[in-house]
Order: C-alpha cells, then structure tokens, then sequence
C-alpha cells in the first residue's frame, strides 16, 4: 500500500513523510525538483507538479492512497489520473478559511473551498483537514527579530489558535493509517487562544532576550500587509486579511480538540513550538 505525499517539501507535508515513514508505511513523495527537496532516506521522491496533472503518470503508479496539497491549478485534471491510476484515498490539506463566514469574500477561503469540492467530487474516498493558523506563520517575523530585534505586526492584539505543523501531520497519519474517517471534515486548531503580540513574547522567552512589537493598525498595517501579499497578485487578499486581523482584536479565537480526538495526544503549545524552532529567530 503505497501513500504518496504532494507537497513533501512543505511544513505539513514533510512532518507527513517523516510520520509515515516512523510507522513503517511504503512512502512516495511528490517534488518539483526531486533533487533538491532533501527528503530523509527511504523515501522514494517523483516529480511531479501540480500545475501539470500529466506529471504525475510516474509517480501515481502503485499509489492507493495520497495526501493532497491544497493547488486548484489543474486538481480535477490530477484527481482524476489519481483514480484512473488505481488511488482509493486521499487526505486534503484545506484551511479553516472554509468555514469563516465571510469565505465567500475572502478569496483564501473561495480557493481552499474549490479544492474540497473537487475532491469530494473526485469519485475517491476523502478526507478534509482544515486547520487554523500554522505555528509555522511566525516565521516570517524571523528576519527582524533576529536583525533588528523588533517586529512590526498587523493588529498585534487580534488573536489566533495556533497549531504546530506537526500535529496536522499527525492527523493526516492517523487518518490514513486507520478507518473511520471516510467523509469527515476536521477543524484543527492550536490549543490554546492568543494574540500574534503573546506569540512574539513566547519567542522572546524561548530566544532568551527581548522582543519589541510595533502594533500596525489602519493605513499602517495595510501598508505591511501589502509589502508581505502584495507579489502574490490575489485581488482582495489583503483586504480579506486585514478584514480578518481586525474583527478578532478582542475576541478568543476558536479552539477544537480534535487532534486529540483523532491522535490520542493533546496539541503542541506554541511555547513549545517556539522553543523547537528558536534557532531560526537568533543571529548566527
């Protein structure tokens, strides 16, 4: 039973190779550029590319079951090679953006919304993941704590429930490791709420020295907020995500237990993620 991982090089779908391969599953992984995605030995890396369905004759040989990128460039093209090729399963990485009220403004949501229809579509069994803010998120903030020891963040008081990447590999693993999950749409979230400004004392605190925030609001955070999207050419994402940030300041974000439900552990702390991945933030 052969799992193959799109998106491998990822932060989800790398922990996803390493999880499968620490369970002893027969594991492929999918890369633009095989050569250079550094997967750990045992691993049996194709080419192959979202963009191009057709890229993936190779690697889809054998597959029963997959994990699937969220890419809506070309994903019925390649569902359906998927199911011509033999594959039965398929676990898709989605986001919470799905299931935001205002999904139909936001275009995270709309693009994230247009994989799952297409894989719910697909004919193969499925699975949706959708899970909030990546831990990973931070960092983007590790260039400026590590030069300048301050960051600049958008409505440093909105909140998110952060979770590790880690963990929604872990979910993706069990779910296709074991039965039960057919059809099911599982909201992953962090274990606890908080503000992106308690995020940047937990790295403060984890790095060991002090971090300034500058808390950007209005004109100010729209500014950065073009600066960080603004190359990805997506109309409306900034305003989507500003929209976001702003409507939160003051609320809890939402929380959910189901990677505990599904993996038999709680979620990571973002301390711990912190302290894991400390490295990043300090200067060479």
């Amino acid at each position: 039973m052969t799992i193959l991982v799109t998106g491998a090089t990822g932060n989800v779908g790398r922990n996803v190779v390493e999880l499968l391969l620490a369970a002893g599953a027969p594991v492929r992984a999918t890369s633009r550029n095989p050569k250079t995605a550094e997967l750990p030995a045992g691993v049996d890396v194709r080419a192959g590319d979202l963009d191009d369905p057709g890229s993936f004759g190779d690697a889809l040989s054998g597959v029963e079951k997959l994990f699937l990128f969220p890419n809506p460039s070309g994903v019925a093209g390649f569902l359906d090679l998927a199911r011509a090729s033999g594959v039965r399963q398929l676990v898709l990485l989605s986001s919470a953006a799905v299931s935001d009220p205002g999904e139909t403004a936001n275009p995270i949501g709309l693009m994230h919304l247009a994989v799952e229809q297409a894989a719910q579509d697909s004919g193969l069994t499925w699975t949706v993941l959708r899970p909030a803010s990546f831990a990973s998120n931070a960092l983007q903030w590790a260039p400026a704590i590590r030069e300048r020891g301050e960051v600049r963040v958008p409505y440093a008081e909105s909140t998110v429930s952060p979770i590790h990447e880690r963990d929604i590999a872990a979910v993706a693993v069990q779910v296709l490791l074991s039965d039960g999950h057919e059809g099911a749409t599982y909201e992953l979230t962090g274990p606890e709420s908080m503000t992106q400004r308690r995020q940047v004392e937990l790295i403060a605190a984890a790095i060991g020295r002090p971090v300034t925030v500058v808390d950007l609001v209005g004109d100010a955070a729209r500014a950065q907020l073009e600066e960080q999207y603004g190359a990805f050419g997506v109309p409306g994402l900034v305003d989507s995500v500003l929209g976001t940030y702003a409507a939160s300041v003051g609320t809890a974000a939402p929380l959910t237990d189901t990677v505990a439900r599904v993996t038999g552990r709680p979620p990571t702390a973002f301390a711990d993620w912190a302290v894991e991945h400390r490295t990043a933030f300090i200067a060479a």
